[in-house]
């Protein structure tokens, strides 16, 4: 199973006709293609139209997305997951989806810092706010990990788990790019692979502390270190699919109940 993965695409409305050219490749290079967040600009309705005629013009293999943080701007966000979804689109929050005998486990996570420096929920009301948001997100990501049964499996984030993927992006920000507390859950539940984006000028590749894999696929990063290849990142996993295995289980959008 080849996995094609980018993030951080920020389509705008005013991209028609842009990004196919860029992920049309993805075709002859990849089975699936995962998108780390930050599709969209401004997180306009608009935008994910556009978004979605780009994609289902030049994208013909299956494509499973989290959302990012500028896909929360303006409060559409369950319009941005209803219009990628109608276009089939498989958008994860907290969900799983299993393919070809890979498992992916999805959520967009969030910032707090890494190792020592990670945000402690102690002091006022606000800063418990910002910390248990943190940790809902590693609660959603947790819960999705535990549902796969795959031998393969994935996770997939906007935000990153470890820091030595957004090293090189100025340190005053580096806690607003991620947190160990997404960590946590990918080690007790062990993945073969991590993406993320988010850090446009961090590093390529990192590891958590237990030696998993870990890809940041922001394309800023990827069309500033690779100028000359397709923007996204290939990976591939051996995987033994069972004969009567399914192709794909569509998971509920954004908002929606798993019972």
């Amino acid at each position: 199973m080849r996995l094609a993965a980018v993030g951080d695409l920020h389509v705008k409305k005013t991209s028609q006709g842009q990004l196919q050219p860029l992920l049309t490749p993805v075709n002859d290079h990849a089975d699936v293609l995962l998108l780390c967040g930050d599709l969209t600009d401004y997180g306009l309705k608009e935008e994910a139209v556009v978004l979605a005629k780009e994609l289902t013009a030049a994208v013909r293999i299956p494509i499973v997305a989290v959302l990012g943080n500028h896909d929360y701007e303006s409060g559409q966000q369950q319009d941005v997951c209803q219009i990628l979804t109608d276009a089939g689109i498989h958008v994860l929050d907290g969900e799983a989806f299993e393919i070809e005998g890979v498992g992916i486990a999805g959520a967009k996570g969030f910032a707090g810092g890494f190792g020592r420096g990670t945000l402690g929920a102690w002091g006022e009301p606000a800063t418990k706010r910002y910390v248990q948001e943190a940790m809902d997100e590693a609660l959603k990501l947790e819960g999705a990990l535990a549902r796969l049964r795959t031998a393969r499996r994935v996770a997939l984030l906007h935000y990153a788990p470890v820091r030595m993927t957004v090293e090189g992006e100025p340190v005053e920000i580096l806690s607003y790019l991620g947190t160990s507390r997404l960590e946590e859950p990918i080690n007790r539940h062990p993945v073969d692979v991590v993406f993320h984006g988010h850090a446009h000028h961090g590093a390529l590749e990192g590891r958590t502390s237990t030696g998993i894999p870990v890809y940041n696929v922001a394309m800023p990063l990827l069309l500033q270190k690779f100028p000359d290849r397709p923007p996204f990142r290939v990976v591939e996993l051996e995987v033994v699919v069972k004969p009567a295995s399914a192709a794909g289980v569509r998971q509920p959008p954004i908002g929606s109940k798993n019972g």
